[in-house]
């Protein structure tokens, strides 16, 4: 009888250790924002791994009390939380965390010193060039390998869908969009100065489509912080 008391106590501490878990990890999520799991960062899957693993010995092991099994995983949602928060006011931060686009097809032509960059290889390239319906690599003007790992894919046929890529992203220019709508630096400069916009960190998102540019100025939240 003893025994079966002391089966049922452990079952319902474990259940109960479980519902707590459970509702934190799913808070986390929550604050992470709504991905696709294709989508997630470098840090994301990282925290969500090792939240997974504490999860297990916290739900598990009796031995252990909810406040020890749970301070590691408030622990690295802290920092998770933190580094999300510097990585969104900081575009340098975030292409440390989680990497830059980087041109894999440029011109039609494979660029070599990349892919080696990246690890890529050419069978990794023609996988996604099949998945995208192209069958010849001749009929890709550029692609450009994104921090997800899917690889957005510009037709020679399809031009006008270049110059939908952003020139300025959070106050930093783009340099591999402008290599893809062949254009410079200075020209970028020179068309922004024409219609009275002199500080780069001063703009939130530029695009530029058929001789248009569609500018969105940083709000001033944004500038105080």
């Amino acid at each position: 009888m003893k025994g079966a008391c002391l089966l049922v106590s452990e079952i319902v501490t474990i259940l109960l250790r479980t519902v707590v878990v459970f509702i934190i990890i799913l808070m986390f999520f929550r604050f992470m924002g709504k991905k696709e799991l294709g989508e997630l960062s470098l840090l994301d899957i990282i925290v969500s791994l090792m939240i997974a693993e504490l999860a297990v010995i916290a739900i598990e092991d009796p031995n252990v009390s909810m406040a020890r099994g749970l301070a590691p995983i408030f622990l690295l949602i802290f920092i998770q939380v933190t580094l999300t928060y510097i990585s969104l006011k900081n575009q340098k931060f975030r292409d440390l965390i989680e990497g830059r686009p980087i041109m894999i097809i440029e011109d039609g032509k494979m660029n070599q010193v990349n892919m080696r960059k990246q690890r890529y290889n050419i069978d990794d390239v023609l996988f996604q060039l099949r998945e995208k319906g192209i069958s010849d690599i001749r009929e890709v003007d550029y692609a450009m390998l994104e921090r997800s790992g899917n690889l957005s894919i510009f037709k020679r046929d399809k031009t006008t869908s270049l110059f939908t890529l952003p020139l300025i992203q959070d106050g930093e220019i783009q340099d591999e969009h402008l290599i893809v709508v062949k254009k410079s630096k200075e020209w970028l400069l020179s068309e922004l100065s024409k219609m009275g916009y002199d500080h780069i960190k001063d703009i939130f998102y530029c695009s530029y489509m058929e001789g248009q540019f569609f500018i969105e100025e940083r709000d001033n939240k944004q500038t105080k912080a």
